[in-house]
């Protein structure tokens, strides 16, 4: 995953594609992508945001990895990003790029691991923030003893992603 210095008022585009999480709005800027989200998701962002439907090579490309991922063929993304936030949730963001496939932490191990050990709840919050879900997988968060916990595409997505991961269920939603 690289992620680019971003500039939320870069003009958008977008395109929705199907998964066995259900549709998913992906969303570019400047030719990169800026968002990925699912029916229902928390804290989307109004339609209005993601601009005209477009059709782009980005697009394809993400497309291309999220099949092979859904295929169990894909187990790290590589995929140029372009992401708006903090400096701390972009911290939090890349870490949880260091969560390997498959496996969890917790937000406290993921507070840690940052040098903040006590911030297991802004770690919470800046991964609910997490504006491209499945790329950069915040679902491989869970609460301390283990159980699963907020996911932004809700807890049914989060179950089936991890799921998936360990090789125990194929990838539908319903």
């Amino acid at each position: 995953m690289s992620t680019a210095t971003t500039t939320p008022t870069a003009p958008a585009v977008h395109t929705v594609v199907d998964s066995p999480c259900g549709p998913l709005t992906l969303v570019a800027r400047e030719g990169e992508l800026s968002g990925l989200y699912m029916t229902d998701h928390r804290h989307i962002p109004p339609s209005e945001a993601f601009g005209p439907r477009a059709a782009l090579p980005a697009f394809d490309r993400v497309r291309e990895q999220l099949a092979a991922y859904f295929d169990g063929d894909l187990t790290v993304f590589d995929l140029p990003l372009h992401m708006a936030g903090t400096p701390f949730q972009k911290r939090v963001w890349a870490a949880l790029c260091d969560i390997p496939y498959g496996e969890t932490a917790t937000y406290g191990e993921l507070a840690a691991a940052l040098g903040s050990p006590t911030a297991s709840r802004a770690v919470g919050l800046a991964n609910g923030r997490n504006p491209v879900s499945i790329i950069v997988p915040c679902h491989r968060v869970v609460g301390a003893n283990g159980s699963l916990t907020g996911y932004g595409g809700g807890l049914a997505r989060k179950q089936l992603l991890l799921e998936l991961e360990r090789g125990t269920q194929q990838p539908t939603l319903m």
